[in-house]
């Protein structure tokens, strides 16, 4: 038996190795006790300069030793910051999440973390388009569930919406950087998409995707345009890189830096020229993760269904 003095010292105390990680992890999964709602532990530290890259692959060195002495999560997630993973229950939530700086891990009551997310989630964000989003201010953008032990939430939380043009650009670059980042470490070989609809144009679709192969990609529905050398000219000049069965497409590097801003920025002029107001006429569906499990989008700035 471990006295409570010892069973501090051991969660205190940062991790230097992937199995004092794994050994801090299992310590907070069985044991949370005394350790509910305290500091989280750093386990990971990464330096100021470190790439999306760098931070993702220091990741996976403690996230696959943790796994192995716990379990897969409950749910799967991440910020624009970083990693955000979840073995919950009724009783006790163990959170590894990161930032630009660490990674932690913690143990939370369920209902007192939750609650205090669904009211950032609530009462957050940009009343006017004139005031900043706080899209990278979410505690988490994306979220995965599978079914795997433990349980799901009793509800999800509102989905920030943003009040212009601009912000909806800046929420979908933040999703698309912690997909890059966070996917091929919680998800390998999966891929993750949704398809956004406009109002006004219900029967034309924008895919957003992920893909191991490919990186960060956007396509558009063009079957009903006439294609030519003329077409072909202005799409590329838009941005566009191919065009296959009545689809253009364009994909980007998942290890580049300026990926997911430039898959941003094609998203949104596109949606913008086919006579979108605004995002209030957007919404998203069809979202998924290699068609498994229930995945939710409340960073992503738009409707989703």
């Amino acid at each position: 038996m471990t006295s409570r003095g010892e069973s501090q010292t051991v969660i205190t105390t940062a991790a230097t190795t992937a199995t004092t990680a794994a050994e801090i992890a299992r310590h907070l999964h069985r044991s949370p006790g005394d350790h509910l709602g305290g500091p989280p532990v750093a386990i990971v530290r990464h330096p100021p300069e470190a790439t999306r890259m760098e931070r993702r692959e220091a990741f996976r060195q403690v996230y696959g030793p943790i796994v192995a002495a716990i379990g897969e999560p409950t749910l799967y997630g991440g910020s624009a910051w970083g990693p955000s993973v979840r073995w919950r229950d009724a009783d006790r939530l163990v959170l590894l999440s990161g930032d630009r700086f660490h990674v932690t891990l913690s143990v939370h009551r369920p209902e007192e973390l939750e609650h205090g997310e669904h009211s950032c989630f609530t009462w957050g964000g940009a009343w006017s388009a004139d005031e900043p989003h706080d899209f990278d201010l979410l505690p988490y953008s994306w979220q995965l569930y599978r079914g795997g032990p433990g349980e799901s939430p009793g509800r999800r939380p509102d989905h920030r919406l943003a009040g212009d043009w601009e912000q909806l650009e800046s929420a979908l670059e933040l999703l698309l950087a912690a997909w890059a980042e966070q996917l091929p470490v919680q998800v390998p070989g999966d891929w993750a998409g949704f398809t956004v609809v406009a109002d006004r144009d219900p029967g034309r679709d924008l895919v957003v995707s992920y893909s191991p192969d490919e990186g960060l990609g956007v396509a558009i529905d063009d079957r009903d345009a006439e294609q030519g050398p003329e077409r072909d000219w202005l799409m590329r000049e838009c941005g566009w890189h191919g065009h296959d069965r009545g689809w253009w497409h364009s994909a980007f590097p998942e290890a580049a830096e300026s990926s997911p801003t430039a898959a941003a920025r094609l998203a949104v002029a596109e949606l913008r020229s086919r006579g979108a107001s605004g995002p209030q006429e957007l919404s998203a569906r069809e979202a998924g993760v290699d068609g498994r499990g229930e995945l939710w989008l409340p960073g992503l700035g738009i409707r989703t269904y």
